[in-house]
C-alpha cells in the first residue's frame, strides 16, 4: 500500500465551524475510514496539527479528535517543510495575513470564506498563489449537499424545461442572549469586526448560483439591523451594528430570476433552514439540506382565488419526494477529499481562490446595492 501522507495545518480549527465541520466530521473522520484512496494500493493520509490561540480549547479538541498534536505557534509549523497545506478557519481579519504567510512558503492553501475582508484583498490572495505556483482552494461546501446534488441532476435530467426563477429561504431565530443564549457568536453582529449576513451568506450565494442555476449578473440588495441591542459571551450588552437581514434579487446570465432572503431573525416555518423553490416551465422542485420534492406539469393542480371559502386543495399533496438514488457524505467532507486529490495527484479542483474572491465581490456589491438603493451590476473577475 502506497501511503501520500500530507501535513495539514488547521488554523482556527476551536471556532464552532472548524471543530464540528473541517475537524471532527472530516479531516479526523478520514483519518478513521483509513485516508482517501486514490487508486489501487494508493491512499492519502492526512496529518494535522491543530493550530490556535487557546491552549485549553486546543487540549480539549486534541482529547475529543484523536489527533494529538497542537501548537499556539503558527510561525513554528509553517516553517516546518513537513506541512504542504495550510487551512485557515479564523475569523475573516485574520485571514489575508495568515494565508500570505503561508504562501510565501510555499504551502498549498485551503481556506474558509469569505476568504478576506474585500475583494481587492481576494484578488491578490488568488494572484499571489498563482505566482508562488501554489495549489489553493475555498470551501464552497453547499455544492456538495444531498438537497442541491439532487436539484442538479434533476436539471441534468431536463426536468424542469426552462428555468424561470429560484427562490431561497435561508435562517432561523438566533437568541439574543440575555434569557437564552445566543447560538452564534458575537462577532457576527459587529460591522467593525467583519460581522453581517450580507457577507456571511451571499458569498454562499454567489457558488451556489454560478455552479447551479448560472452566472450573476446584477444584483439588488437591502439589509436590516432588526435586533440593534443583544448580549455577548460575557453576558454584556452591545451594539449590533451589522446587518442580521438580507434581502437580495439576483439576475443570472440566462434570464433567471433568483430571490434569496437570509436573516438570524426569522422563525422557521418550512421544511428546513435552507430551501431553494426552482420553477419551470415543466416542473418545480423545493429542496432543503438533504431532501428534495418535486412536481411535475401533470400533476400541477389548477386553483382559483376565492377567498369567501376553505381552501379546497392540500397543495402539499401533490408532490413527490425525490428517492435516494446516490449516496451522499458530509459536504465539508466531501470537498476535502477532493482538494487532497488535487494537492497530490493534480485533479481538477475548480473552487479555487478566484472563485473566492466572486464570492466576495457580490457581498461588495450587495452592500453597494443597499447603500445607493439600486441595481448593481457584477462585472467580469
Amino acid at each position: 500500500m502506497k501511503e501520500h501522507r500530507i501535513g495539514i495545518i488547521m488554523n482556527g480549527v476551536t471556532g464552532r465551524m472548524g471543530t464540528n465541520q473541517h475537524l471532527l466530521r472530516s479531516i479526523a473522520e478520514i483519518i478513521r475510514q483509513g485516508g482517501v484512496k486514490i487508486g489501487a494500493g494508493e491512499t492519502i493520509i492526512p496529518d494535522p496539527v491543530l493550530v490556535g490561540r487557546d491552549i485549553d480549547k486546543l487540549e480539549k479538541l486534541k482529547s475529543i479528535s484523536g489527533i494529538q498534536k497542537i501548537t499556539t505557534d503558527l510561525d513554528s509549523v509553517l516553517n516546518d517543510k513537513s506541512y504542504s497545506v495550510y487551512f485557515d478557519a479564523q475569523v475573516t481579519g485574520r485571514r489575508a495575513d495568515a494565508v500570505r504567510r503561508a504562501v510565501d512558503l510555499g504551502k498549498h492553501i485551503y481556506c474558509e470564506k469569505p476568504v478576506a475582508t474585500d475583494t481587492a484583498t481576494a484578488l491578490e490572495l488568488y494572484e499571489l498563489c498563482k505566482s508562488k505556483g501554489v495549489k489553493h482552494g475555498v470551501v464552497q461546501d453547499k455544492l456538495w449537499l444531498p438537497g442541491i446534488l439532487k436539484l442538479k441532476r434533476l436539471i441534468q435530467q431536463g426536468f424542469f424545461g426552462k428555468i424561470l426563477s429560484v427562490r431561497g429561504e435561508f435562517g432561523y431565530w438566533v437568541f439574543e442572549g440575555d434569557s437564552i443564549a445566543a447560538q452564534r457568536p458575537s462577532w457576527n453582529y459587529r460591522k467593525e469586526d467583519d460581522g453581517g449576513i450580507i457577507v456571511d451568506m451571499l458569498c454562499h450565494w454567489r457558488y451556489v448560483l454560478d455552479n447551479v442555476f448560472g452566472k450573476v449578473q446584477s444584483v439588488s440588495c437591502l439589509g436590516a439591523t432588526h435586533i440593534p441591542e443583544r448580549v455577548n459571551e460575557n453576558g454584556k450588552r452591545y451594539s449590533a451594528t451589522a446587518d442580521d437581514a438580507a434581502y437580495a434579487t439576483f439576475q443570472l446570465e440566462n434570464g433567471i430570476i433568483a430571490q434569496f432572503n437570509s436573516s438570524w431573525t426569522v422563525r422557521v416555518r418550512r421544511d428546513d433552514l435552507l430551501t431553494l423553490q426552482v420553477d419551470g416551465t415543466k416542473g418545480s422542485a423545493v429542496a432543503g439540506l438533504r431532501e428534495c420534492y418535486i412536481q411535475h406539469y401533470g400533476n400541477t393542480p389548477k386553483p382559483v382565488w376565492n377567498p369567501d371559502i376553505a381552501q379546497p386543495i392540500n397543495f402539499l399533496e401533490g408532490w413527490a419526494k425525490v428517492p435516494e438514488q446516490e449516496t451522499y457524505d458530509n459536504a465539508f467532507k466531501a470537498q476535502w477529499e477532493l482538494f487532497l486529490k488535487h494537492v497530490v495527484k493534480g485533479d481538477p479542483f475548480p473552487w479555487d481562490m478566484l472563485e473566492g474572491a466572486k464570492g466576495v465581490q457580490l457581498a461588495e456589491k450587495g452592500i453597494e446595492s443597499w447603500q445607493k438603493r439600486a441595481w448593481v451590476d457584477i462585472p467580469e473577475l
